[in-house]
């Protein structure tokens, strides 16, 4: 999913609202030694991480315990929205981040990331009976997408960076709630995501199109500061659910199929 624009403006504003949005959390122990650390998620990208009540659920969270527990680590997950997220394990108030994060060059300028955990690529979403085939045929329509994602940035290959057809929101579920309402005609967005909201609101009659001549394979991986200290016990964590069966349990609670495994140790460095 996500790509950064550095967001270094304004960073007062950006405290007031990660200390604002830091308002619901999960738990868990781990060793019981130790720190705990905090974790932050954006969790408006169902099935990957949405609220319930006050308690965050979803593929990110079960994963991010089962890898924690595994490594012996305590944690708080926070819903501290995007961006506070990215400025957080930049100055490292929060010591990770997991939110369908896509691991990127340009990001590793900045961040280190986990081992890859999971598989994705971008879609395009748009209403039934549109005669739209690949991402070309998107070009001078109205296109969703959410601000500093890897959708964003693929929509703009397409279509030109900052163009004027393109209409950036703060969530995926804002741009397809905008498709829905017809405030856009297509939307960029992750496969796994818009797959979920499509299943979920059938009334919605949108159709998906995949691409894979203008969309490229995608890996997501949990957001660590620079040289973390924790990168090579969660990485061995990862590893060690992966063997165990455990990642195979967790993805089929809320994906169909089975993970394809070995494409995922394949595309660790």
């Amino acid at each position: 999913m996500k790509s950064v624009k550095k967001l270094m403006a304004a960073a007062g504003l950006v405290s007031v609202l990660f200390l604002s949005a830091c308002i619901s959390n999960n738990e868990s122990s781990g060793s019981g030694e130790g720190e705990k650390l905090t974790i932050g998620t954006e969790a408006t990208f169902a099935p990957f991480e949405s609220m319930e009540g006050d308690k965050i659920v979803g593929f990110d969270a079960d994963l991010l315990d089962a890898i924690m527990k595994e490594a012996g680590i305590d944690y708080e997950f926070q819903n501290t929205g995007w961006d506070p997220m990215l400025v957080g394990v930049d100055d490292e108030t929060l010591q990770g981040g997991m939110a369908g994060i896509t691991i990127t060059d340009e990001r590793k300028e900045t961040y280190d990331f986990s081992s890859p955990y999971f598989e994705a690529t971008q879609v395009i979403a748009v209403p039934e009976g549109t005669d739209i085939q690949s991402g070309e045929d998107i070009k001078g329509m109205r296109i969703g997408v959410q601000n500093g994602t890897t959708g964003d940035e693929a929509a703009q290959k397409l279509v030109g960076e900052n163009s004027s057809d393109l209409s950036k929101y703060d969530s995926s579920a804002a741009t397809m709630m905008a498709l829905q309402n017809g405030d856009v005609e297509a939307v960029v967005t992750d496969i796994a995501v818009a797959q979920h909201y499509v299943k979920n609101n059938p009334d919605a009659n949108l159709t998906l199109i995949e691409d894979e001549d203008n969309f490229e394979q995608e890996y997501y991986g949990m957001l660590l500061p620079k040289d973390s200290e924790h990168k090579e016990k969660i990485d061995e964590a990862i590893q060690a659910i992966m063997e165990n069966g455990t990642y195979e349990e967790i993805y089929q609670e809320w994906f169909e199929g089975t993970p394809d495994i070995e494409a995922l140790e394949s595309a660790q460095p």
